[in-house]
């Protein structure tokens, strides 16, 4: 490997100057509001975090890396970097245009000189990039619910950087990062990957690759968008200044990546390593099913655990970075230290706990020994994840009007408030029509608004240690999904699907509302004119007919007690 090039990086901000003009001009400009994933996409372009991208795809770009993972002039580049925008806002938007681009206060962050507006192919854009074209993938998911349906494309002007107000001396952009290293004289640096927090394994590994490449380490953590249900990023932060004073000072430094991560697996690790390269990078860990997203909707693996190394062996030169394959470190009894996993003494007693493990031990309050982590890290991880007996939760009712949801919502409240020692707030789909939604109709784009706006109420009640109980209708599982991964940040999220039939629902209706939707009275009317899409894993299905709302509360109850979350 040669030695690395330190000069400085191509970066995408104007001079100051410019910047001041660029704003004042920028107010006569269409503006979009930047997603948060959009915000980290456009932080990289401008520090030259995504070199060679010059801004977000054009089309022609954008077609060739979805197909062959090059943009057209020949560039390696595996991930589409994109502006989705909706389809409202991508109307008033031609090909010439300068757009503002702003972050979620209003404030200016870039010009884009749009030279493409096109509508994408999504189905062809998942099954290329990740593999398949199956929800159960977050980055799929994201793509089809939660990414505009329209993409521009054209290159940035780069007025100012997004504000972090938190761990800003742990943020480092390519070019500070290639200057500290010039400044010390690291001729070789191993870049490590990591959404997880540090334990002792990952120090061993750690250690053994920077002295496989006689190099210097750069711990180079991901705090933008990971995958939904990682541990958040301040505190994983936390956990990893806490080992940090593990590492020997001189050969070790932490840096933040900004970067909102896409799951994609072996694509995924050629971009990780590009991304390295242009922070100064020489050498890049690639881990066993890097940048996995878990299981597919069939519980299999979405990717091979060598797929990601095996790709990025064969890029390797023309990246520019050489690949360090991740060895899975086990705690061997007898000899009190860690081994790689094909290394292990014969007749050695192998111990090690899995990620699924660590959190049951966390949620039920269990011991986590000091040869699987520094106490610091616990320390910290059992701040942010008390056992779940003592964690907030999200109840989510879900079913047809009519199907008894409010009803078992109700009784489950006074149960729960009968056992004391958390708060509890019932969120009925009429309660929250009158008092938080009462602007809303009922098309789908404001029924989705307004479960949006109980999964919000519910995550922020969840995470202040409060019991939250939903009851709307909740027809889409999208929409489901999208409230699942909000509470899910801060606790539980146990959906119930209360199953009563149609033709129960409608025999039960006493406002007369099925017969209006039949006569054609009511448009839209979920289960009559608009579809239900009926759960397929709720955490409990409940049957209604022929049941006691007393005895269908208590399948709830006994429910969360299975999970841990009450006690009897």
């Amino acid at each position: 490997m040669s030695l690395p090039n330190l000069a400085p990086i191509r970066e995408l901000y104007v001079s100051y100057d410019s910047a001041q003009k660029l704003k004042h001009e920028a107010g006569d400009l269409p503006s979009w509001d930047l997603s948060p994933r959009q915000i980290c996409d456009l932080e990289l372009l401008m520090t030259g975090g995504f070199y060679p991208l010059k801004g977000f795809l054009t089309e022609a770009d954008y077609d060739g890396v979805v197909d062959g993972m090059r943009t057209a002039s020949g560039a390696l580049w595996p991930i589409p970097v994109t502006l989705d925008v909706s389809e409202k806002f991508a109307a008033g938007i031609e090909p010439g245009q300068d757009i503002a681009l702003r972050d979620q206060e209003g404030v200016i962050l870039a010009i884009l000189s749009v030279t493409d507006k096109w509508v994408p192919d999504k189905v062809r854009e998942a099954e290329r990039v990740f593999g398949a074209n199956d929800l159960a993938h977050p980055g799929v998911n994201y793509l089809h619910h939660v990414a505009g349906p329209v993409y521009l494309g054209g290159p940035v002007t780069g007025i100012q950087p997004p504000v972090h107000y938190d761990f800003k001396a742990r943020r480092d952009t390519p070019n500070e990062l290639r200057a500290y290293f010039r400044k010390l004289g690291w001729r070789k640096v191993v870049a490590f990957q990591t959404r997880n927090p540090l334990h002792r394994a990952h120090q061993e590994l750690t250690f053994r690759a920077a002295r496989e490449a006689q190099a210097n380490l750069l711990i180079h953590p991901v705090v933008g968008m990971t995958k939904p249900g990682d541990v958040d990023h301040f505190t994983r932060v936390r956990c990893y200044e806490a080992v940090l004073d593990k590492y020997p000072a001189s050969t070790t430094t932490m840096s933040l990546l900004n970067l909102a991560m896409r799951m994609a697996g072996p694509r995924e690790a050629l971009w990780h390593g590009l991304i390295r390269r242009n922070h100064g990078c020489t050498h890049f860990i690639v881990g066993r099913d890097h940048a996995g997203p878990g299981k597919n909707s069939h519980g299999r693996d979405f990717y091979g655990p060598y797929e990601a190394q095996e790709l990025f062996k064969t890029h390797e030169a023309e990246i520019g970075i050489e690949m360090l394959d991740f060895k899975h470190m086990v705690y061997v009894q007898e000899k009190a230290q860690y081994f790689p996993s094909n290394e292990v003494p014969d007749g050695g007693t192998v111990l090690d706990i899995s990620g699924t493990e660590l959190r049951r031990r966390l949620r039920e309050g269990l011991e986590i020994p000091d040869w699987f982590s520094f106490p610091e890290v616990v320390a910290e991880l059992r701040r942010t994840s008390p056992p779940r007996s003592k964690q907030g939760f999200t109840v989510f009712f879900t079913g047809l009007s009519g199907s008894g949801k409010s009803t078992i919502a109700n009784a489950l409240m006074v149960k729960l408030m009968e056992m004391g020692g958390r708060p509890v707030t019932l969120l009925d789909g009429d309660v929250v029509r009158k008092h938080l939604s009462s602007e809303l109709g009922f098309s789908k784009e404001h029924r989705d608004i307004n479960i949006r706006r109980i999964g919000y109420v519910a995550s922020e009640i969840t995470k202040n240690g409060g019991i939250a109980i939903c009851a709307p209708i909740a027809p889409y599982a999208a929409t489901r999904r999208a409230v699942r991964e909000m509470v899910e940040a801060s606790g539980a999220f146990i959906e119930v699907h209360v199953a009563t039939s149609v033709e129960e629902c409608e025999r039960r209706d006493r406002k007369g509302l099925y017969k209006l939707a039949r006569e054609g009275k009511i448009k839209e009317f979920t289960g009559i004119s608009d579809p239900y899409e009926v759960p397929e894993n709720p955490e409990l299905r409940v049957e209604t007919e022929n049941a006691e709302v007393d005895n269908c509360a208590h399948q709830v109850i006994l429910k969360l007690e299975q999970m841990g979350l009450i006690r009897a």
